[in-house]
């Protein structure tokens, strides 16, 4: 079920707040935890005995490894569970790449698995993993009742597409969690903000990505125009699905962490990154790269420990070699700027913004690459090595067409929305106006987003499939 769905707006979320807000206080997990059961089978209902199997395995784990602390079986444990709980989504995100390349590669003829991948496993696979490796290491304490640690790890705002959000972060709010009318209506406007950055921005700008492989009238400037709108899709596409699950999160009680931060304004490609998809950053960091060693190693080890973590980091986002080489092509980028760029672009922020943005709009050419040669073709004609003008007809009708939304995208992607805001809000008779004027806005964007679903236009969500 996706957020930006009429079935979850007028049925699920409707439902669920009514029985949520009437059951007494000791039955509020319970009560997210069966409508999230229902959210999640909603599509693969065959899936939720896999994701509880995650859940006991994480469970079990966590109470060996605490019982026989400060022993080597508790090291144990930890292994043997993880080792579980990643075997889960090695096998339905990656069994198929692997058969399809054993095969290419030494010619013998496998037959295809065709395993189907279940929806938010690479999110939740790293929650309950991250939950393990904290009992381990002492930071928190098992959880006893497995329906509790159930809901954590099934939560719907956050099972499907993240913020990856550990146990640590909400465990105080699972076992006792306050609601007030100033969070809720906090927690709905930013779904609000949250659904028209979806399908008002994210959507349409897919619709000009899905013009251009169509188009038989490919120049120059039109492939650039692809690649800023498919970047700018990508961000306000997940940026604006993690505003709403956090917004959902504030309306039942709970804080998740930010996910986005305005990245495009990075200076650097490291600066970016600490932008970009925080938890999962965040997450690498903290039970990958530091246990490696960090920053703090030799020059040989730091290069091993970038280019294993940002191979880990492509293949997260999919079981396709495009994904491989979009992280590769971030490890190379950061090992440049860790041995021999960092002073440069601290004393120019301005070049630096530009060397930014100018590789990660080609980084993800390399993430919406179908193939070796999609890639290139889109590189080739991005910097006219093919045979094409450098201008069409067809470039400049879609630039003009899209141009009002490409231009909100643009602005929206910057924090200057933010500090008009905040400008606004110092001064009490312009803070009286915006708070007057709130509310309609806010309905009225809700109106617009609902119109689009009813109309039936484009709506695809594209972390779905990570």
């Amino acid at each position: 079920m996706l957020f930006s769905s009429l079935s979850f707006l007028f049925y699920f979320l409707p439902a669920l707040s009514i029985v949520y807000f009437i059951s007494p206080k000791p039955m509020k997990n319970t009560v997210l935890l069966l409508f999230s059961l229902c959210f999640y089978g909603w599509g693969e209902p065959k899936y939720l005995a896999l994701m509880i199997t995650t859940v006991l395995t994480g469970y079990v784990g966590a109470i060996l490894i605490e019982k026989f602390r400060d022993k080597k079986l508790s090291k144990v444990f930890l292994s043997l569970s993880s080792v579980i709980i990643l075997s889960f989504l090695l096998y339905f995100k990656y069994a198929n790449f692997f058969v399809e390349n054993f095969s290419r590669v030494t010619g013998i003829e496998v037959k295809a698995l065709n395993v189907v991948l279940p929806i938010g496993i690479s999110f939740y696979t790293f929650q309950i993993l991250s939950y393990v490796i904290d009992v381990y290491r002492g930071d928190v304490k098992s959880q006893k009742n497995p329906l509790t640690l159930a809901t954590y790890v099934a939560l719907f705002p956050q099972l499907i597409a993240g913020p990856i959000v550990r146990y640590s972060d909400v465990e105080s709010s699972l076992i006792s969690r306050t609601h007030s009318f100033e969070k809720i209506s906090e927690g709905f406007r930013r779904f609000i903000v949250g659904l028209s950055k979806k399908i008002i921005v994210a959507n349409t700008l897919g619709e000009l990505c899905e013009v251009f492989y169509q188009s038989q009238d490919k120049s120059v400037l039109f492939f650039w125009l692809y690649a800023i709108a498919y970047m700018l899709q990508i961000y306000f596409d997940f940026s604006g699905y993690s505003d709403m699950a956090i917004g959902l999160g504030k309306f039942f009680g709970f804080d998740f962490m930010e996910n986005f931060n305005y990245p495009f304004i990075s200076s650097s490609i490291t600066e970016f990154w600490r932008r970009w998809h925080i938890s999962l950053g965040s997450w690498f960091r903290d039970y990958v790269y530091i246990p490696m060693g960090g920053s703090r190693v030799g020059r040989k080890k730091l290069i091993i420990n970038i280019l294993t973590i940002w191979c880990l980091t492509g293949f997260w986002h999919g079981a396709a070699w495009n994904f491989v080489i979009w992280g590769l092509f971030f490890a190379l980028l950061l090992m440049i700027e860790k041995l021999w760029l960092k002073e440069w672009l601290k004393k120019s922020p301005v070049a630096g913004r530009i060397y930014t943005l100018f590789f990660v709009i080609i980084s993800f050419v390399i993430f919406s690459g179908l193939s070796a040669s999609d890639i290139f073709m889109k590189l080739k004609g991005m910097f006219a090595i093919s045979e094409i003008p450098f201008i069409s007809d067809e470039f400049i009708y879609y630039f003009k067409s899209y141009f009002a939304v490409l231009l909100i995208a643009v602005i929206g992607a910057t924090p200057l929305f933010k500090s008009f805001k905040e400008c606004l809000y110092k001064k009490r008779f312009t803070k009286v106006i915006m708070e007057f004027f709130e509310i309609p806005v806010l309905l009225i964007l809700l109106v617009i987003c609902v119109s689009y679903l009813v109309d039936g236009s484009f709506n695809p969500f594209l972390y779905f499939r990570f």
